[in-house]
């Protein structure tokens, strides 16, 4: 597994309820801590209700643009609307005739709604963030770590470049796929991290996640398990233990709940060779538990 953090691209998915946003936040702060200028985005509207990822930095949601969030981290929402307007800053190099385009109601419906060009947008957002530079020239960010939506929505992002070359082989539309694509499928610059939980269910639509990323040529970067129990019991005392621990008895699930993730985290390993990351259950809230997930990222990104 390459290091976590030396791809300029962290697309962090998985299914809803594993903790994918807190992962998220989690990863900015410690690529922070290791000096990476780092960005961290969301899809949705600037203007929209907010966000959790907003909320872990102090905000309701994140702006259209990249604003400091925290110490080397910068932050803003993947806004289809955006990324339309900086397409079209690229095939019309009046400003004042995109202006106009961008402000038609017929043509913002017709983005919103058409197939497909709702994800172009977000596509093309993504890339331009990528491609801005620093005064001294290089990239403005060394990473950007994009918080994806659940599962079937990633795959249909990352799916378009096929889709619309399909649909549109040549063209303007044609050459802004080919100039993003290989932020999304070079190895070196792209990873997807899966966020799941050790549970057979959502350890079963990770893998099936892997196998669709697998075939839009997504680099996995590798599968975070994220809130890993500790057994605090020796083999000798949870024998003991199980005759008389029965149903009922406070504490029960949790003594069979940390049986049950060791299974299912050996069940993981057997179907995938994808590197695994665990990252530890952990009574925290707030900054506190996304200080201590980031330091236990930080290690593992070391070690890998």
């Amino acid at each position: 597994m390459v290091d976590l953090f030396s791809r300029r691209v962290a697309l962090v998915t998985g299914k809803g309820g594993v903790g994918r946003t807190t992962v998220s936040a989690a990863m900015a702060v410690a690529a922070a801590k290791l000096g990476k200028r780092v960005l961290v985005t969301e899809l949705g509207e600037p203007d929209g209700d907010y966000t959790p990822l907003a909320r872990i930095f102090g905000r309701d949601t994140l702006p259209a643009d990249p604003e400091r969030l925290a110490p080397g981290i910068d932050g803003c929402v993947l806004w289809p609307r955006r990324g339309h307007e900086a397409f079209f800053r690229t095939v019309i190099p009046v400003s004042a005739v995109v202006s106009a385009a961008m402000g038609s109601g017929a043509l913002r419906k017709l983005l919103d709604t058409a197939p497909s060009f709702r994800e172009m947008g977000i596509f093309y957002h993504i890339f331009t963030l990528l491609e801005l530079e620093a005064s001294t020239g290089r990239p403005k960010y060394d990473i950007v770590i994009v918080d994806m939506p659940a599962s079937g929505h990633t795959l249909g992002l990352t799916g378009l470049p096929e889709r619309l070359l399909a649909l549109m082989p040549t063209g303007p539309i044609a050459e802004a796929m080919h100039r993003g694509i290989p932020y999304f499928t070079r190895p070196d610059l792209c990873g997807a991290w899966v966020v799941t939980l050790p549970e057979v269910l959502p350890i079963t639509e990770s893998l099936e996640l892997i196998e669709g990323l697998e075939g839009h040529d997504t680099p996995i970067g590798g599968i975070l398990v994220n809130r890993v129990i500790e057994d605090p019991f020796t083999p000798e005392e949870r024998a003991a233990l199980e005759p008389v621990l029965t149903p009922g008895h406070y504490g029960y699930e949790r003594f069979v709940g940390v049986v049950q993730a060791t299974e299912a985290l050996a069940d993981l390993r057997e179907r995938t060779a994808v590197k695994t990351v665990e990252i530890p259950e952990l009574p925290l809230t707030s900054t506190d538990l996304i200080d201590a997930i980031a330091e236990s990222l930080t290690k593992a990104g070391g070690d890998a």
